[in-house]
């Protein structure tokens, strides 16, 4: 298959040659026909001016060179034609190898992807027919119980990291709730004073001092001094 596909393809570049060199010849021989053309055209004025000054000898030669380069022009025309003839051949002749070219690696491709395939059945029905029944049902429980036990890891680890989570959570909580008492506490602690400093203070300056005191110092103290009297008489 490969050989066949091998020998058309040299096939191919062979005649795209040709048509290439064919081509070629063509526009030689259109220049030549264009050139005998000009010349045509060159002796025919030639003959018309040599008649109009009387020599008619002379427009008579002219002519004849004349139609001597249309008879030239002729010629190439034809070869042309034929040429033109096995040119539209080898251009249809490229087309069709062309075609057969691709066509014939398509289906060796095909043979290809079908050899391919015809071999993994082949191995496949080989490595089955070479099992029991047993074999096989061990093989698949084999192969369950390691599912399972991936998967039972897998979750294993996975609750595992949930109770660390957890874990670090609840400790920062209660690091927080203690940080929460401790500033609550001394909160509280702060208020209380203030309050009773608020409360001598207030006692104080509500508290007339009288005349015989030289100052609201001497006053509350003579107050405190009193209290602590009354205290001791009561607890006897």
């Amino acid at each position: 298959m490969n050989q066949a596909v091998l020998d058309m393809q040299s096939d191919l570049v062979k005649i795209r040659k040709s048509y290439a060199e064919v081509n070629t010849s063509q526009r030689r021989l259109l220049h030549k026909k264009e050139e005998a053309q000009a010349n045509a055209d060159i002796w025919y004025q030639r003959a018309q001016l040599a008649l109009k000054n009387g020599k008619e000898q002379l427009a008579r030669d002219a002519l004849i060179q004349r139609e001597h380069e249309l008879e030239v022009m002729k010629t190439i025309q034809s070869q042309m034609d034929t040429q033109g003839v096995a040119t539209k051949k080898l251009y249809e002749g490229i087309k069709v190898l062309d075609a057969k070219i691709r066509e014939a690696n398509s289906k060796k491709e095909q043979y290809i992807a079908r050899a391919k395939a015809a071999e993994s059945t082949q191995k496949i029905n080989d490595m089955l027919s070479g099992m029991t029944g047993m074999t096989s049902m061990d093989a698949f429980k084999r192969m369950e119980e390691k599912v399972e036990a991936l998967e039972a890891a897998a979750e294993a680890s996975a609750e595992m990291t949930l109770m660390e989570e957890d874990l670090l959570l609840s400790s920062s909580k209660l690091e927080l709730d203690r940080k929460f008492m401790l500033f609550e506490s001394s909160a509280a602690v702060d208020d209380e004073l203030k309050k009773m400093k608020q409360n001598l203070l207030s006692e104080s300056f509500h508290t007339k001092v009288p005349e015989n005191y030289e100052s609201s110092a001497e006053f509350e103290l003579e107050i405190m001094r009193n209290k602590i009297c009354d205290d001791e008489s009561f607890s006897i």
